[in-house]
């Protein structure tokens, strides 16, 4: 992972997604080259894999998080929870040697660093509430 830590790497691919919420009109390519020049990201698979298969994948990834949320629609959330979810969410779908209980531990972990305090044990919640759903499934499709 050329020296970078999973935890700081998800650190910078929820900023990404983070900032990616606030540029509607950019495409996803766009911010991933703006933001590695201006905030000198390195190159690394798992950020890139994470953050482009986040944005590809957000619809399906938006769906589960909403079926999970209690009645909180998606949009509702706040954008860094949302985020960070996101994120948790692809690390089930996509990450096969990343485990599901890694993946809620290091949302949690990143929602008590960067968001209200009580927002973490919503992600949890919901989190876990995914991993059910998903484990659910034969396929581990939703």
């Amino acid at each position: 992972m050329n020296g970078l830590k999973r935890k700081e790497a998800r650190e910078v691919v929820v900023g990404l997604l983070f900032e990616t919420e606030f540029k509607t009109e950019d495409n996803s390519s766009e911010i991933f080259a703006i933001s590695s020049e201006n905030r000198e990201i390195p190159e690394d698979d798992y950020i890139k894999n994470a953050y482009f298969g986040v944005c590809e994948n957000r619809e399906k990834i938006d769906e589960l998080i909403g079926a999970n949320s209690n009645g909180w629609k998606t949009h509702r959330l706040t954008k860094l929870s949302r985020s960070v979810m996101r994120l948790a969410v692809y690390e089930m779908l996509f990450c096969d040697d990343i485990p599901a209980s890694v993946s809620i531990n290091e949302a949690v972990e990143l929602t008590k660093k960067f968001d209200d305090p009580k927002a973490k044990a919503f992600v949890n919640g919901v989190l876990n509430s995914v991993k059910n759903a998903l484990e659910g499934k034969e396929d581990g499709n939703a």
